[in-house]
């Protein structure tokens, strides 16, 4: 029978905390069948906020749903000898565990990567941890911040005056999630193609150290070590037509005069119909406006007897244009800029992006039933698009232990009398 999905012959034991549940989000949207296995009383991140309706509950954190479409919750405690036993029957039917403990803890257990070889030879184990399985931070704690912070992405983040900015939306948890994801889709096509299972170790500084935009390329071109520009970028004055523009109604990043789109006059003829140009079809600045893209912008500091004056200049046409911005909606700017080949781009709004005509008209944003509620929840669509085997949302985001008799008794076999004095017992 042809896959209904990309991962639908794929099952995930996920053991991931929060720096490795977008991993398994990723799979289990392509199909994988995800066993999430939280201990018994409930995964602790399902308390993580904000909440449906603000009503703080273990079956209400909208962060959990986001993170857990299309899986299964078993509820089960790996300390326990029983519940040890009980993991080493289920791997026997897996194709890959993903675990975000610190190293060597699985091991402890006696559940590291060779043992479960002893189960399931050709097994895959994906570990997500800050700092990896070997070297001399591997046992150090993480959390996100830290990650951003070893990475080397903070000391980019921000405007030059500022401290290092951590980056909003836990981006290293996200990273190291993503690369545990395509490191275990390649231990899966090795295994297809020679029979063998591999430990897959994912490190969140490793996983952030190459997100550096041309830190590492101005390095080994000019010596340079990159630093905190903020919205003025490389250039430390405030360049017309590149940044962050105030509208009637928000925010526009607009980046004229440089490769890809059209020339500053474009804009000009634009400000010039609106009645909106001022002076700067006058001398000097028509003339300075003609020729104002990346190409001036470098040799700026080559002529230093007039930089004074063209500093000037440029911040007079950076001031007509801000006030040119200021009267237009951020709507407006960006698609008649488009028509223009002008390069402008909405600041969204989380309101922005649910009203969005391209992601409307792509059939972007998916709603699923959440029978508990007895509502409709939205979700965010796919992040790719496959033609012969599609993402889709299948499943609602499981309840605390909701797939224990199906997991259990239906597929391990184990009697349902003894599941339950399992979990009188606290082992699943």
């Amino acid at each position: 029978m042809p896959l209904q999905s990309a991962l639908d012959d794929v099952r995930i034991l996920d053991l991931a905390g929060e720096i490795g549940i977008y991993a398994t989000k990723l799979l289990a949207d392509l199909g994988a069948d995800v066993i999430r296995i939280e201990p018994p009383g409930g995964d602790p991140l399902r308390e993580v906020g904000p909440f449906w309706h603000d009503e703080t509950r273990i079956d209400r954190s909208l962060s959990y749903f986001n993170h857990t479409t299309n899986r299964r919750s078993i509820t089960l405690d790996l300390a326990k000898r029983e519940g040890r036993a009980i993991f080493e029957r289920l791997v026997a039917t897996a194709d890959v565990v993903v675990e975000t403990f610190e190293p060597g803890y699985l091991d402890g257990l006696s559940l590291g990567y060779e043992n479960l070889t002893r189960i399931k030879p050709d097994i895959i184990l994906t570990s997500i941890t800050g700092f990896g399985q070997t070297g001399p931070h591997a046992h150090y704690q993480w959390s996100d911040i830290v990650g951003v912070a070893m990475g080397g992405v903070m000391t980019l983040a921000g405007e030059k005056d500022d401290p290092p900015n951590r980056p909003y939306g836990n981006q290293g948890y996200i990273c190291a999630g993503i690369d545990g994801a395509a490191g275990t889709m390649m231990a899966l096509v090795h295994r297809d193609n020679t029979g063998e299972g591999q430990h897959v170790d994912v490190s969140m500084q490793e996983a952030l150290s190459i997100n550096q935009e041309t830190a590492m390329q101005t390095w080994d071109m000019t010596q340079q070590i990159r630093t905190r520009t903020g919205v003025r970028g490389m250039i430390p004055i405030d360049i017309p037509g590149i940044g962050v523009y105030q509208c009637s109604d928000g925010e526009v990043f607009a980046y004229l005069g440089t490769p890809g789109g059209a020339p500053w006059t474009v804009m000009l003829e634009w400000m010039t119909r609106e009645g909106k140009a001022e002076d700067l079809n006058d001398e000097p600045y028509g003339s300075l406006i003609a020729g104002l893209n990346l190409g001036f912008l470098t040799a700026l500091t080559r002529e230093p007897e007039k930089l004074g004056e063209r500093i000037q200049m440029l911040n007079h046409i950076y001031q007509v244009f801000a006030r040119f911005c200021a009267t237009m909606s951020k709507w407006t700017l960006y698609e008649e800029g488009q028509k223009q080949r002008l390069m402008f781009g909405i600041v969204s709004t989380p309101e922005d992006l649910v009203k969005n005509p391209q992601l409307a008209a792509r059939d972007w944003y998916r709603s699923m039933h959440h029978d508990h509620l007895g509502a409709d929840v939205g979700y965010a669509g796919p992040p790719y698009r496959l033609s012969a085997t599609p993402w889709a949302l299948r499943r609602r985001p499981p309840l605390p232990g909701e797939h224990n008799h199906e997991v259990y008794v239906e597929e391990l076999g184990l009697p349902a009398a003894d599941v339950e004095a399992l979990a009188a017992d606290g082992v699943v």
